[in-house]
């Protein structure tokens, strides 16, 4: 009688990025979701480039594995699927199909801005508004939020947490970026916003600050916000953030991220909108499409309930990416 045919091994799977926590994050979620439809070995890949060739536009990258920090982790053996993010992975993105003789399959998510034919998918959100044959868009960006992530850490945290008044409202601050600022006067009055609700409703905060927080905005809404019942993370110990989206009634996000606004609305939690300094229409049409799948709403200054169906785009995603790896042909071998 004859043996069983062996199982195939798992899948090689690289999330590679400049390991910015905000550009890191997506081919890590997206790389773990896959994991969790086919077993695979995730690794992440953090590069860094020598001198000043990655402050210069990509396409000068005429030889990106010589000009690598560490060009000995990107190297064959080549994976079977490898995800990037940012503009300092293309000079990689766009070559490693070609290095690895058509066997990797290549994901890059965000839009690229450049041909698109080196990519085998490419998953940008839908207010970028890119097409193409080979194109997914997503609402939000893919992320590490899933119900099991969330107990997980929100047991960890259950001696910190636990305690708090209901509602729980976890307030995640960003800061500076190309089209917002969050200035004083702004955190300020932010502030005073967030603290008249939350002792209206006799509840609770869970505020977490970004890199890209002003120091004097954390400072100000820290100061304000601190004789409330609650936790302000300081960014010292382990991250408590998916304990607070876990243990959230009510998520209050800044508009300049489109990360923690689909981290939010991947939680069935209410979703509010802090408005900032500046305006960009991709971000305003980024927030009129969570507001019409019923997850986000602006901040009035008043914490109300409603319902909706969590965000589960980076499943969605995975899911597109292994029916295409079937269509690509089954991973040859390491």
């Amino acid at each position: 009688m004859a043996s069983p045919p062996a199982p195939a091994p798992p899948l090689s799977v690289w999330a590679v990025s400049d390991g910015r926590a905000g550009i890191a994050v997506q081919p890590l979620g997206l790389a773990e979701a896959i994991a969790r439809r086919r077993p695979a070995q995730v690794l992440v890949k953090r590069i860094a480039w020598k001198g000043a060739i990655g402050r210069l536009p990509w396409r000068l990258n005429l030889a990106p594995q010589t000009m690598l920090v560490n060009s000995a982790d990107i190297a064959a053996p080549w994976p079977d699927i490898w995800i990037a993010a940012g503009r300092a992975t293309l000079a990689l993105s766009t070559r490693i199909r070609a290095w690895s003789g058509g066997a990797t399959f290549v994901v890059q998510t965000q839009d690229p801005k450049t041909s698109l034919a080196p990519f085998d998918l490419l998953v940008p959100p839908t207010h970028d508004r890119l097409a193409g044959d080979n194109v997914l868009p997503i609402l939000g960006a893919p992320n590490r939020v899933t119900p099991d992530r969330l107990a997980t850490d929100l047991a960890r945290f259950a001696a910190t947490i636990a305690p708090l008044p209901h509602p729980r409202v976890a307030v995640l601050i960003g800061g500076k970026s190309a089209a917002f600022d969050l200035p004083p006067e702004r955190a300020r009055t932010m502030g005073r916003e967030i603290e008249a609700a939350v002792r209206q409703a006799g509840g609770s905060i869970m505020l977490t600050f970004s890199r890209r927080t002003p120091q004097a905005a954390r400072q100000i809404l820290t100061e304000q916000l601190s004789g409330l019942p609650g936790v302000i993370w300081n960014g010292e110990g382990d991250n408590p953030y998916f304990a607070f989206l876990g243990a959230a009634d009510y998520v209050l996000v800044t508009e300049d991220s489109t990360n923690m606004a689909a981290e939010a609305a991947s939680t069935g939690a209410p979703v509010f909108v802090l408005k900032m300094d500046g305006a960009s229409e991709k971000f305003a049409r980024f927030h009129r499409e969570l507001e019409d799948i019923g997850a986000a709403r602006p901040y009035d200054g008043a914490l109300h309930r409603w319902s909706y169906a969590p965000l589960a785009e980076t499943d969605r995603a995975a899911g597109e990416v292994v029916r295409r790896l079937v269509s690509h042909g089954a991973p040859k071998s390491r």
